[in-house]
């Protein structure tokens, strides 16, 4: 790889880090302000998140805007050695958007598997975290819900010009 390269490459990363452009095509009109082909756009994002420089590309919803006006993260006390494998099988259910294994901060904060839930009531997030409370079962030793108050950031980190 050159520096023209890696100039092509950072220009992308600043042109996509707002966000994809809200049209049809949104490759190809990258491509066409970088003037590169839609299919190297494709290749140089692929290439990005396969050597980590990127981590991912995703929606980043604001839920407020589209009706869950409760956000609840569920914080669960499982056992080290299982946390890994609930982690993944809560990650899987439809209403928890993202699910991640942290470290204990004892003797404050016995908790080390997170989960947010979304619901248009405190009382739906509720009924959402008592079934992830039930498939974890016996390996549950204590949990609980930290209901959203406000948006603080929806962006990850940022180059500048």
């Amino acid at each position: 790889m050159n520096s023209e390269d890696d100039e092509i490459d950072r220009c992308l990363v600043m042109a996509t880090q707002n966000g994809l452009p809200l049209v049809s095509r949104p490759y190809q009109l990258l491509g066409e302000q970088l003037g590169i082909s839609v299919e190297e756009v494709m290749l140089r994002l692929k290439r990005m998140l396969a050597s980590g420089v990127i981590r991912r590309i995703g929606a980043v919803p604001n839920h407020y805007a589209i009706g869950y006006t409760a956000n609840g993260m569920s914080v669960w006390d499982v056992p080290d050695d299982r946390v890994d494998e609930l982690g993944a099988r809560i990650g899987e259910l439809d209403f928890v958007t993202h699910c991640y294994h942290r470290p204990r901060q004892l003797p404050a904060w016995p908790y080390n598997l997170f989960a947010m839930a979304h619901g248009s009531s405190r009382e739906e997030v509720l009924g959402k975290v008592a079934h992830i409370a039930t498939l974890l079962g016996a390996d549950c030793r204590a949990y609980d819900v930290l209901f959203s108050t406000q948006i603080l950031k929806k962006t990850g980190l940022r180059i500048g010009i």
